[in-house]
């Protein structure tokens, strides 16, 4: 199928295209938008026995996220703030990110396109023969509660247990009160960017964020804490 025929299509949907010399970036032309904070959990056991007490369900059980972010040869994914992401785990979905169109500092948002695929393995080379390709592999062990009106993630990534809050901002800001969190030790940074920061200051020989390749590599999160956490950031 040529870019034409590709387009064509696309431009008969619910999508509008912005042509460029290498890919061509697809806008929605309705928003979907994710809101999210992470904290940095020291006492991770103890936080997750306290969920059930509080009213919260369990949805999904701890499933490790095989996760692929694609790039194109000029980097202009990256450079625009945007993501282009393939997940394998319980299910496998398809998921592209950018930036929304107005910034709240309080928290983590972006604009969120996800679309469920039966074949990870087709789908990633159809994404490399359009000329996308394979940038980073990086996981995480997930599992995932329902708190009232707030999605509660437990996240376990190779340098370090964290919760993340997804939902509505009042729903957010209720869960972290409720949760006995506290606002001012919020992330809005993503674990990929956590994870760019380190390879600089610890001088890590690889890319990908996998557990293999930390099997012999100790973080100190604590010594990262001042750098992501909003109470180490400068007031603006």
């Amino acid at each position: 199928m040529g870019e034409c025929q590709v387009k064509s299509i696309l431009s008969r949907g619910r999508f509008t295209l912005t042509s460029h010399t290498d890919f061509a970036i697809v806008r929605p032309m309705t928003d979907h938008l994710e809101t999210e904070l992470k904290f940095y959990l020291s006492g991770f056991e103890t936080l997750r026995n306290r969920l059930p007490e509080l009213g919260a369900d369990r949805t999904d059980p701890n499933t490790l996220e095989y996760n692929v972010r694609y790039e194109t040869a000029d980097e202009r994914l990256r450079k625009t703030k945007c993501l282009l992401r393939l997940r394998k785990a319980r299910r496998t979905t398809l998921t592209f990110k950018s930036p929304p169109p107005t910034a709240d500092s309080r928290f983590k948002t972006h604009r969120e396109l996800e679309v469920k695929v039966d074949d990870f393995d087709a789908l990633d080379a159809i994404l490399q023969a359009l000329g996308f390709h394979r940038r980073q592999v990086y996981e995480k062990w997930r599992e995932t509660w329902q708190l009232d009106a707030a999605t509660i993630c437990l996240d376990t990534m190779p340098y370090g247990h964290f919760l993340e809050i997804e939902g509505q901002p009042d729903a957010i800001i209720a869960a972290v009160g409720k949760l006995g969190l506290s606002w001012h030790r919020r992330i809005i940074d993503t674990y990929l960017g956590m994870f760019e920061q380190m390879q600089k200051d610890e001088k890590l020989g690889f890319n990908d964020l996998t557990f293999a390749n930390f099997q012999h590599v100790t973080i100190d999160f604590d010594r990262y804490r001042p750098m992501f956490e909003a109470a180490g950031k400068p007031s603006r």
